[in-house]
């Protein structure tokens, strides 16, 4: 079964409830061989905040050595963000694999008239996946109240509720009384069940379970206490959780007081499940529980804030995190849909200066005519309507000043769309041969038909996902132009499409000539277009030796057990002769690294690595050279800032929180790098469809993180990673498709010397100096823009030889 297939047939499944209860999933399950018997549960339920409680819970796990799964709801704009393992989204070939075996048992149960549901059915694939995989532990957002809600299918080993208001009343009743008890069925048979109910639902839970452990503020008689201490930057919040047996000060990736409830909740599940946890696997793990669209700061100049608030109570918390901020107007984009309060939500919203209310791309969602009806009533004085989600926020954001406000509220459906700003990638595809073109056409999920369009592939081609509406009107006009678009079968409402656009650069200019005039955020999408081909590119910066060609960067590892140097430069003498020879063999940057990331490798303590790498930063100051530090922590990056490094280099992809904080403090390039595990773990077998794209998206989300904490685009370097959680074929796809990485808007770095992928096509391993040199001339002909490698002279000649092939003349005058 075809991807696309596999996901219009779980789409068309029924999105609500036929018959309240577990039966039917427990039957699928039994069907699919009972997976839930062998995994460890942990159920989060609430009215507010299970999200992040879930999200908080399995970032700290993972912290502390565990594989987690985690399945949570609503999506963004792909389906499987639903259901990840150790933060990795779930595989579309998994996907597709799971429908195949469940869709006969699915259609039978329907023929008889007991059809399952999406969440279902969606629970039941991730809990597939999730012993498929055979994570230790299962973190399960709950969806409606507990008891009878798909996820209490499996017996929990912890469960919590969050909060309880009233919800969904339809469905589990019109007071706080039976929604309490209804939620309160989440309760684990042999741990007690983690709350953060108060009052009436506190009671009625302890009633109906018994053994509670309580979380609440600092002035209650909770078991957990928590207290907010404020925003400490426009990323982080500072917070403590304390017991009667000790306190711990935390800081958290999300804003709101809130939040930290939802911390200590996660702290309080997380000792029940992991008792021998430590304090600094609990800090760190609650300071990346980073969770898109809560609260979640885009940009400054003017702020722009993203928030799927879609109830009033969630409104007042928004309202109640704007006021730590100082700001002048506030401009909001809204949008929602028709079954929520939008009166109340409105009230519950701060002052507002101006509005844009949208429709966001789902057939659930309110008239944009219809919610500006509603802010004119609340007295607000300007109020406009846009026909998509982008085209508000590009019209809310040109009518604020710099020291303003711009806030996009009401639903995650809204956020998801709004985000796509940032993080939408328009791949460059370089299909030299049918073969390479068809490819690209079934890597999108495009339907294989009579007409083969990948004849028209053969030259320019991106690859992007977009709306449904907008795919349709691109192919149109694109087609009308000579050109071709081929569109993924994905045909339900909501879920982004794969569209691979494929034409002449004067005919892409034409089209998005055409676009500016048509709705739905076309505009927006045609600017993203010009972008990707270069027609409106500023000239590259020549501030670094990346703006002008491929740079080469020469690595000096001042360690004893490196996999290709160990110990030849670990004496400072002997790292700076072999550094003087870089610089005279031709070398850009000196990449100084005192911590090996081979397999098996040991962690260096954070004083011995300063000690080793400091005096050889210092010693090549004269030198005429950039000079980069290679580590993954902050404290390190820091000490070798001070002695005089010009860039930071982390092959963990900032999982250091602080490194990110310090790259824009002191305004200096970082290379962030695709790592599963640093030091590499061997033969981990790592699930990807396609190992580029998989890449370029996860990537994606920390190059975000990077600019969310104030580190500009251009300052940012990315690494695809090779070796590092990708077998040696992949490491060659990498390797010849560097050029999709332009995609993400950033200098491309490629680290390929000597590694064993090279064993692939006969080299040995660790000693392959003439395959390195092949791999950096295709590198730097790919458009690499930094190559990192051990032996520079014979590599500056390949990028030489690779750039010259390209244009000969800029040698000329050498």
């Amino acid at each position: 079964m075809e991807y696309h297939e596999a996901v219009n047939f779980l789409f068309d499944l029924r999105r609500f409830q036929v018959k309240p209860g577990t039966e039917s999933i427990q039957r699928l399950l039994s069907h699919l061989g009972d997976p839930h018997e062998g995994v460890s549960f942990v159920q989060v339920a609430g009215s507010n905040g299970k999200g992040s409680t879930a999200r908080m819970l399995e970032s700290t796990l993972r912290q502390a050595g565990l594989s987690v799964g985690l399945y949570t709801s609503p999506h963004f704009d792909d389906i499987r963000e639903r259901i990840r393992v150790d933060g990795r989204k779930i595989s579309e070939s998994a996907l597709s694999a799971f429908v195949t075996e469940a869709k006969p048992y699915l259609v039978e149960r329907a023929a008889e008239g007991e059809p399952l549901t999406f969440f279902e059915t969606m629970t039941a694939l991730g809990i597939w996946y999730f012993a498929d995989a055979d994570v230790d532990v299962a973190v399960l957002e709950v969806g409606m109240g507990g008891e009878l809600d798909a996820t209490s299918a499996v017996s929990p080993v912890a469960s919590a509720v969050t909060n309880v208001s009233l919800e969904h009343t339809a469905v589990l009743g019109d007071t706080i009384e039976e929604i309490a008890r209804t939620k309160a069925a989440v309760a684990p048979a042999d741990a007690p069940l983690v709350t953060g109910a108060t009052g009436e639902a506190l009671d009625v839970i302890r009633e109906e379970v018994g053994d509670v452990v309580t979380v609440g503020g600092v002035d209650t008689d909770a078991d957990v206490r928590t207290a907010y201490d404020g925003r400490v930057n426009h990323q982080e919040a500072a917070i403590t959780v304390s017991t009667d047996d000790e306190q711990l000060d935390l800081r958290i990736p999300l804003l709101g007081a809130y939040q930290a409830q939802n911390a200590g909740i996660a702290v309080a599940l997380a000792r029940q499940v992991a008792p021998d946890i430590d304090a600094s696997a609990i800090r760190r793990g609650l300071r990346n529980a980073h969770w898109p669209g809560r609260f979640e700061v885009m940009s400054a100049d003017p702020m722009v804030v993203l928030d799927g608030a879609h109830n009033p109570d969630a409104c007042v918390q928004v309202a109640t995190v704007l006021d730590e901020f100082d700001y002048d107007d506030l401009h909001v984009v809204y949008g929602a849909m028709h079954d929520k309060d939008h009166e109340e939500m409105v009230a519950a919203l701060p002052e507002i200066a101006s509005v844009v209310t949208c429709h966001a791309d789902i057939s659930r969602a309110e008239d944009s005519e219809i919610l500006s009806a509603v802010f004119e009533r609340a007295g607000i004085p300007d109020v406009r309507t846009e026909s998509a989600v982008a085209s508000a926020l590009a019209d809310a954001r040109r009518r604020a000043d710099a020291d303003d406000c711009v806030l996009v509220v009401g639903s995650l459906y809204v956020v998801a769309e709004a985000r796509t700003t940032w993080t939408r990638a328009m791949i460059p595809k370089t299909n030299r041969t049918l073969a390479e073109a068809r490819a690209t056409l079934e890597r999108a999920n495009v339907p294989r038909t009579g007409a083969d369009v990948a004849k028209s592939g053969v030259h320019r081609a991106i690859r992007t996902r977009v709306q449904r509406r907008q795919a349709q009107v691109v192919r149109e006009e694109l087609l009308a132009l000579g050109g071709e678009c081929a569109v993924s079968g994905h045909d339900s409402g909501g879920e982004l499409v794969d569209v691979v656009m494929m034409a002449t650069v004067a005919q892409f200019e034409r089209l998005t000539e055409t676009l500016q005039n048509r709705p739905y955020a076309l505009p927006e999408l045609a600017t993203e277009i010009r972008t990707s081909l270069g027609v409106d590119a500023e000239a590259a910066a020549d501030d670094y030796p990346w703006g002008d060609g491929t740079a080469v960067m020469g690595i000096l590892n001042v360690t004893p057990d490196s996999f290709h140097d160990g110990g030849q430069f670990y004496d400072i003498d002997d790292a700076v002769t072999q550094a003087k020879a870089m610089v005279d063999a031709g070398v850009d940057i000196i990449d100084v690294g005192g911590e090996s990331t081979r397999p098996g490798a040991e962690e260096v303590p954070v004083d011995e690595e300063i000690r080793r790498v400091t005096p050889v930063i210092e010693a090549l100051a004269d030198l005429d050279t950039l000079v980069s530090v290679d580590t993954r922590k902050a404290a390190v990056a820091e000490a070798a800032l001070d002695a005089g490094a010009d860039i930071l280099n982390d092959v963990t992809g900032l999982e250091d929180p602080e490194m990110r904080f310090l790259a824009a403090e002191r305004d200096v390039p970082v290379i962030v790098m695709h790592s599963i595990d640093a030091p590499v773990i061997p033969d981990k077998d790592i699930d990807y469809d396609d190992v580029v794209e998989d890449v370029i998206d996860e990537l994606t989300e920390r190059i975000l993180l990077a600019e969310k904490a104030g580190i500009p685009r251009h300052n940012v370097i990315v690494d695809p990673g090779l070796g590092f959680g990708k077998s040696k074929v992949e490491n060659f796809e990498l390797l010849g498709r560097v050029d999709e990485f332009s995609a993400l808007g950033c200098p491309i770095l490629v680290g390929h010397s000597h590694k064993s992928m090279f064993s692939l096509v006969g080299e040995e391993t660790g000693d392959n100096l003439a395959a390195t040199i092949a791999g950096t001339a295709i590198a730097a002909d790919r458009g690499a823009d930094i190559v990192r490698v051990h032996d520079v002279p014979e590599n500056v000649a390949a990028v030489n030889v690779a750039l010259a092939s390209q244009d000969p003349s800029q040698f000329e005058d050498e």
